[in-house]
């Protein structure tokens, strides 16, 4: 991989990530639109963990009351609040956790990159994701999280396995949907994506063990460049909810699916 082609994929990936516009849908069709071979799903992992570097960072206070409340599950210490909520992010985490080793060792994963199986999903999942967006309620905040909620969330969190649904779209959706408020429903996205993102990442790096010196090397590049600007974009999520409404990733999500429709 050349560092321009890592740097496309580190910026395309720190960007979609976090938007609810789905990551593993942009990457996949970089190679469509540029003179870029396939970076493989080994590649796309990387990219994910260093989202997971750069959530762990912009949440570590929620992260450090995660682990509290780890501890304390286990006799250590007592803070039953963060107790609840570690052990709701934990069932929340379990349907993408047991969805992802089933399609990872059944070999399905190359069978989902394909741009008409993208372009669908942007659409039916965008379009979700606006009704929850324009009918759910915001009343909840990330501490009321319930295990139904969370449950729930981890469900549709399941569902963004598949490319262009979108893992921050569809657990942001199912957030919207049952009441929690915008940022909420981001804060709760990213929190439950921690222990699902960081699975993936530990089957990855027993294929990255077994990858080339080369592969090994692009794929640490291209996750620190992801590290970047996942940070930044989280940073203006965050505060772009505060004030607006999902409608704009909505339009896009169609538009962008349409389009693929059409040109492939």
């Amino acid at each position: 991989m050349t560092f321009l082609q890592q740097l496309i994929i580190a910026i395309v990936q720190g960007i979609t990530e976090f938007l609810p516009i789905s990551s593993s849908g942009h990457l996949i069709l970089i190679p469509y639109v540029t003179d870029f071979p396939d970076q493989g799903p080994l590649i796309d992992v990387a990219v994910h963990i260093g989202s997971l570097l750069a959530i762990i960072l912009y949440f570590r206070k929620d992260v450090m009351g995660l682990a509290r409340g780890g501890f304390a599950a286990v006799g250590l210490g007592n803070d039953p609040a963060q107790r609840r909520l570690f052990w709701y992010i934990l069932a929340g985490t379990i349907p993408a956790v047991a969805l992802g080793l089933f399609l990872k060792l059944g070999g399905y994963l190359e069978s989902f990159r394909t741009t008409e199986l993208v372009a669908v999903n942007l659409i039916v999942y965008g379009v979700l994701l606006g009704l929850a967006d324009r009918f759910g309620k915001q009343v909840k905040s990330y501490e009321d999280m319930t295990l139904r909620d969370a449950v729930l969330v981890g469900l549709a969190q399941a569902l963004a396995l598949i490319p262009g649904t979108s893992r921050s779209g569809s657990t942001m959706t199912a957030a919207r949907a049952l009441g929690y408020k915008r940022a909420e429903s981001a804060r709760f996205s990213f929190l439950l994506a921690i222990p699902a993102v960081a699975g993936a990442g530990l089957l990855a790096a027993l294929d990255l063990a077994e990858a080339s010196v080369a592969m090994q090397m692009d794929a640490v590049v291209t996750g620190v460049l992801t590290f970047l600007a996942a940070i930044a974009t989280m940073m203006f999520l965050m505060s772009f909810l505060q004030r607006a409404s999902l409608m704009v990733f909505v339009i896009y999500r169609v538009l962008l699916g349409v389009a693929l429709l059409l040109l492939f």
